[in-house]
């Protein structure tokens, strides 16, 4: 969830761009993070630091660690920690950027640093409650719809949950939209009830990011749009939902009702005033999830 995050940071700070942090999060599954990215992300080194060793080793043959052992800022007790660690995606995600030129080391490193402060966020790796992070998307909602924002807050974390699960990781959500109606293309619909709240949700893409989200969620290569396609993204959202009746049940003791999915393509959709787009960005395309929740109390 932390790279997801972090590259809506990225994109609402204006420290990158919609081109370039989709040209990271493709290279991204290729990269290799370095020891110097992963010295400057634990507090051992600074940028400064890091970069000075990486200008050594053009005139050494020698190795990041060994080099930084022996100028001190690192001991050999802490490359080997470095080496063993477990590498958090958003800082591969930042060291992408970095190599491909559109931040310097010290500027990431400034970054980051802004983006803990700003989710007071101590070690990000470490970190495991993600509520807090989804939260930070919904600053949008109306005040008076206080007592839907949690159910909205647990559908949009299980969603982005599920996108990494049966999609891919490779996403950044954008920021929502509230619009009381929306202009589908390929578009699946589905309601749920209960006797706390109404939700309608929705998932509409362009026909080619339809596609691409069918091929990854069945893990198969779809090459046009077609009922097998349909199909694919009623399924997910279906077991989406599914999972969020379930869990409904299991945390809050409510018992929900789930409709069959509907077909909205080419349709205006309307749901009212209170009605919310989450754009959600792939390499292959954007999602708009489209949710609208209302309470029946």
């Amino acid at each position: 969830m932390y790279t997801q995050v972090f590259g809506n940071y990225l994109l609402n700070t204006g420290m990158v761009t919609t081109e370039q942090l989709l040209s990271a999060i493709s290279t991204q599954s290729s990269a290799r993070v370095n020891l110097g990215t992963l010295a400057i992300h634990k507090g051992y080194m600074t940028a400064s630091e890091a970069e000075r060793i990486f200008i050594l080793q053009t005139h050494q043959d020698k190795r990041f660690g060994e080099l930084a052992v022996e100028e001190g800022y690192l001991t050999s007790e802490q490359v080997t920690e470095l080496l063993q660690s477990q590498v958090p995606g958003y800082v591969l995600l930042g060291q992408v950027l970095i190599d491909q030129g559109v931040v310097s080391a010290t500027q990431m490193q400034n970054i980051v640093t802004d983006y803990c402060s700003e989710f007071e966020i101590d070690d990000l790796e470490e970190y495991e409650e993600q509520s807090d992070l989804v939260h930070h998307l919904l600053t949008d909602i109306d005040s008076e719809e206080e007592d839907t924002k949690e159910y909205i807050n647990e559908y949009l974390l299980l969603l982005f949950n599920n996108l990494i699960r049966f999609i891919g990781d490779d996403f950044t959500p954008l920021n929502v939209i509230k619009i009381p109606e929306v202009p589908t293309e390929r578009c699946t619909s589905q309601s749920l009830d209960c006797p706390a709240f109404h939700v309608e949700s929705a998932l509409n893409m362009e026909s080619a990011t339809a596609v691409e989200f069918a091929s990854r969620y069945a893990q198969d290569q779809f090459t046009e749009f077609d009922d097998y396609v349909r199909a694919s993204m009623e399924d997910f959202l279906n077991l989406h939902n599914g999972l969020f009746v379930v869990n409904m049940s299991n945390d809050f003791s409510l018992e929900v009702t789930l409709d069959p999915p509907v077909t909205q393509d080419d349709s205006l959709f309307s749901l009212g005033e209170s009605t919310y787009i989450f754009p959600i960005m792939f390499p292959f395309g954007i999602v708009h999830f489209i949710c609208s929740v209302h309470s029946n109390e």
